[in-house]
């Protein structure tokens, strides 16, 4: 049995994450970062050049709690559609929009400019970001010739770049927030432009392709040819030369606001065009056919909006110190509706510590503590990795993983109060009191994770982090 997940349904997927940010009972996300102990072999794996890649299994969300340091809410604002960014660039041939792509039609009638058949693929030029930050959609690239004038304007119609004859339809201009915000070197943000949608013509026809001139027709030019099919008005005109057909013109578009007049199914039955001849090899033209609602309608759908992209900035010591700094972090992910500590009470705080913590007594005075180091409890025998030491406050904050917070049992067992700790490097302290993470270990689900090299953090830098969630 042949099946399909449809394009339809890849959209549908990415409306209904891009729509939980903002429901009456809306799905709250947070961005995190952890792992700020080195990949090796002896650690997950990977080396901090070559990170590992992360697997989709049962056990390894739950790693990613406890070498987690903090996590920053997604809000509304933070999510925006986006598709893959193609810079126009002159001398380059642009795959012209048709609605009949697929790896099921003939690759000799159907084929982008990269050989393939999926008008929504990453390598598919259908779309051009413009260096005033307009995009347009290649209507018709003049039978594969290389661009060589820009696009430019907002006009809602069509429109022909000369000398190269490619025709243009102007989508959207992306916003000072989307170009700050949401665009990268691979990914632009994408939006439907409410002007231009409202010009929208459902079920035109205004570019035709001959894919096959035919053979034995009369030269000559026949206008205003009655396009047939499911739908009314569109007409074209017809140039025969040397016996084949050599262009199909829109004259009239068609198609309207009624489902009557709107074409889903067109046809230009060249040899049945009065005078024209009878061919020995009949032409192929094919007729383009707008989207549902006409070019322009939905510029999220039309270009293929299936990513969503996310944007956080995390300054300095975010969250009062729920972000450390002179510390480094190599993961970063996404967890659905996590709790807060000990509760079953999703969080809602801007910012949450993931880091447990003990504080140490002001007699005797503690030791210095070094970062990445293990440390012990004399009396627990509990161990971690320290990730934070504040002198000032007597605060450390650990990490224990199945690497470094294992104890001689080989259990993960919790630090005590007025227990001496002490360092691999020989510092000790005196705990006073211990301190919970402010997310609940294991609550929520992790959507999203990948595995990088290593990122150090300061008290006087920002991190901006762009997540591409693709459906």
């Amino acid at each position: 049995m042949a099946a399909i997940v449809t394009n339809t349904f890849r959209h549908n997927n990415a409306l209904q994450f891009y729509e939980s940010f903002s429901e009456t009972a809306k799905t709250t996300y947070y961005l995190f970062v952890g792992r700020p102990q080195p990949w090796s072999a002896t650690t997950g794996g990977g080396t901090d050049a070559s990170p590992p890649t992360p697997l989709d299994n049962v056990d390894d969300p739950y790693m990613y709690y406890r070498d987690m340091q903090a996590a920053k809410i997604l809000t509304v604002t933070d999510r925006q559609y986006a598709i893959p960014r193609h810079n126009w660039v002159t001398g380059t041939i642009y795959d012209m929009y048709r609605g009949d792509y697929g790896a099921t039609v003939n690759a000799a009638v159907v084929q982008t400019q990269e050989g393939g058949t999926d008008m929504f693929a990453t390598s598919t030029r259908m779309y051009v970001l413009s260096s005033a930050n307009n995009v347009y959609k290649c209507m018709n690239n003049y039978s594969g010739a290389t661009s060589t004038v820009e696009p430019s304007g907002t006009s809602t119609s069509e429109f022909t770049t000369s000398p190269d004859n490619y025709v243009w339809k102007y989508m959207y201009t992306l916003s000072t927030t989307q170009i700050t915000n949401f665009m990268t070197t691979d990914f632009v943000a994408v939006a439907t432009d409410s002007t231009v949608a409202s010009a929208a013509v459902p079920g035109a026809v205004g570019q035709y392709i001959v894919a096959n001139g035919g053979a034995g027709y009369t030269n000559g030019t026949y206008t205003a040819e009655t396009l047939r099919g499911d739908g009314t008005g569109g007409t074209f005109t017809v140039v025969v030369a040397s016996g084949a057909v050599s262009t199909v013109t829109a004259v009239a578009v068609g198609g309207g606001s009624t489902r009557a007049a709107q074409y889903m199914y067109a046809d230009c039955n060249i040899d049945a065009i009065s005078g024209i001849g009878t061919p020995s090899t009949s032409a192929i033209v094919v007729p383009v056919i707008s989207p549902p609602d006409g070019h322009g309608s939905n510029a999220i759908e039309e270009l293929g909006g299936f990513y969503i992209m996310t944007n956080t900035s995390i300054a300095g010591t975010a969250g009062s110190g729920d972000f450390v700094v002179d510390q480094d972090f190599r993961r970063i992910g996404v967890v659905k509706d996590p709790y807060n500590y000990g509760t079953t009470t999703i969080s809602t705080a801007d910012t949450l510590s993931a880091l447990k913590s003990v504080t140490f007594a002001a007699s005797p005075t503690p030791g210095t503590f070094v970062n990445d180091e293990i440390i012990t409890g004399g009396t627990s025998g509990a161990k971690g990795l320290v990730v934070d030491w504040e002198s000032s406050t007597r605060v450390l904050k650990y990490i224990q993983t199945q690497w470094t917070g294992i104890d001689t049992n080989k259990d993960i067992t919790a630090f005590a109060v007025s227990e001496v700790v002490t360092g691999a490097g020989g510092a000790t302290g005196t705990t006073s009191a211990v301190g919970n993470p402010e997310i609940d270990y294991y609550s929520g689900q992790t959507i999203y994770v990948e595995d990088r090299a290593p990122i150090t953090r300061a008290s006087d830098q920002t991190e901006n982090i762009k997540l591409i969630i693709e459906f």
